[in-house]
């Protein structure tokens, strides 16, 4: 948000290309974990990932596509 002599701006899109962002952070999270979400074992929601399964497959694909965890976010 952002102030002008004209009025108060919000923007609708983040800044610096990052369009979408949520979406498609979403999308690929999806295209990765598509079979353990089908079978159950393993929630994505946008920035979530809720694991009911072996915790090493899943840790497994992200690394192979250059995602990966900070530790202290994990429970």
């Amino acid at each position: 948000m952002f102030i002008t002599p004209e009025r108060l701006f919000e923007p609708i899109v983040m800044f610096f290309s990052l369009m979408n962002l949520l979406a498609t952070f979403q999308t690929i999270m999806n295209e990765i974990l598509w079979n353990l979400i089908n079978t159950g074992k393993v929630a994505s929601f946008i920035d979530n990932v809720i694991i009911s399964t072996e915790m090493k497959e899943v840790v497994k694909r992200l690394a192979k596509n250059n995602l990966y965890v900070k530790s202290e976010k994990c429970k």
